[in-house]
């Protein structure tokens, strides 16, 4: 029986983690939440996790107090995060928290030789060369969450890494494929928040909408699979069965498909390697029929197109545009920007900032602050 914590179990991807362990009887040894006590409190009486952590310190006695009947012990703020992605009983960390706060613990978890399964974009988009090098040295596995690159993972057991060519990243094209720029700029939020195929978080339902959730994908998948940019092609699939596929040397290409039900993937990373039945549907070719295939179109989503440049430069860039976009999307979110300027604001940082390499984490959290204080200047 694996023991696993989730950092962020009432979000997504935790909740759907949840049911993925409660299915196989996994042991689940702590959960945490952003500020969501309600949920977690849900969660901790029904999984009885030996820890649960609170990340908004305002709520840690508010937590502490709905589960004083449990010997459930009550952790908050960063370093209870990290405490709990260190704990010696964890098998495997999942990692499901959003935005930058995600870093840290996985480093944490990493240095104690834990384990990843991470679908926190953040981590590897602001400190891949990191997180990667760190993982090496310690003999660390990090497997991915993210439909998109367990699929490239699954497509590429049993073949020789050497052999491989390029990678093909499939995005969905989110709510609003096929529009001009100028249509964007008439679109709402609720537009925005409405998904043609997965239920997912505000935050990367936007992101899937101005398409910088797949720019991130493609900096992830840079880092996750050591491949240069040019190794990585992005392909509009608006069915999202196909999740993503490999390309070899001969030109074959294997392809892993399946429902968009993200309990595939988390499933496949806490049960690595094996395959057993996941709660979910199976799927059917021919309900649907047909399965398109078009080129993204970079100008008018410049979310993508900055984020590839970004991975490109390298150094603090990708940071800078991923911490400059989490202020956007919030801003957005607040009703303090239209829709069209995320887009705006994250290419804006490409020529805003010079920075050198990053070398440690301060370095990471630099760029971060200043992209951030960057942005709120603009929206003033």
């Amino acid at each position: 029986m694996k023991k696993v914590s989730i950092l962020g179990s009432t979000g997504s991807i935790g909740t759907q983690s949840l049911e993925v362990c409660e299915k196989h009887g996994f042991d689940v040894v702590a959960l945490t939440a952003h500020s969501s006590v309600d949920m977690l409190e849900v969660q901790a009486r029904k999984f009885r996790p030996q820890y649960v952590g609170i990340f908004n310190e305002n709520l840690y006695s508010d937590m502490k107090n709905r589960l004083a009947d449990t010997d459930i012990k009550i952790l908050c703020g960063m370093d209870g995060l990290c405490e709990i992605a260190s704990l010696d009983e964890n098998d495997i960390v999942l990692n499901s928290v959003v935005g930058m706060v995600g870093l840290l613990p996985t480093l944490t978890a990493i240095n104690a030789g834990k384990d990843i399964a991470l679908a926190n974009k953040e981590t590897l988009v602001a400190g891949g060369e990191l997180i990667m090098s760190l993982a090496r040295k310690k003999n660390v596995k990090i497997y991915p969450v993210d439909s998109e690159h367990s699929a490239i993972f699954q497509c590429l057991q049993g073949n020789r890494r050497e052999q491989l060519n390029k990678i093909i990243l499939t995005a969905s094209g989110g709510p609003f494929y096929g529009y001009s720029y100028e249509q964007l700029k008439n679109v709402t939020k609720a537009d925005a928040l409405h998904h043609p195929n997965w239920s997912m978080g505000n935050k990367i339902t936007i992101d899937s909408a101005t398409l910088m959730n797949k720019g991130l994908e493609f900096i992830e998948a840079k880092w996750l699979f050591d491949l240069n940019p040019e190794q990585i092609e992005i392909v509009v699939h608006r069915e999202s069965v196909i999740h993503s596929a490999v390309e070899y040397k001969d030109y074959a290409v294997i392809a892993q498909l399946g429902v968009p039900d993200m309990k595939i993937p988390i499933q496949y990373a806490l049960l690595y390697p094996e395959r057993l039945e996941c709660p979910t549907r199976p799927l059917s070719l021919t309900d649907y029929g047909t399965l398109t295939f078009a080129e993204p179109d970079y100008n008018t989503f410049r979310c993508l197109d900055s984020a590839i440049k970004a991975i490109k430069l390298g150094g603090a860039y990708p940071c800078l545009i991923n911490s400059a976009n989490e202020e956007a999307v919030k801003a957005f979110l607040n009703d303090e920007i239209k829709f069209i300027q995320i887009g705006e604001i994250v290419s804006s940082v490409l020529e805003k900032f010079r920075f050198s390499a990053v070398s440690g984490y301060n370095d990471v959290m630099r760029a971060d602050s200043e992209a951030r204080e960057y942005v709120r200047s603009l929206i003033g």
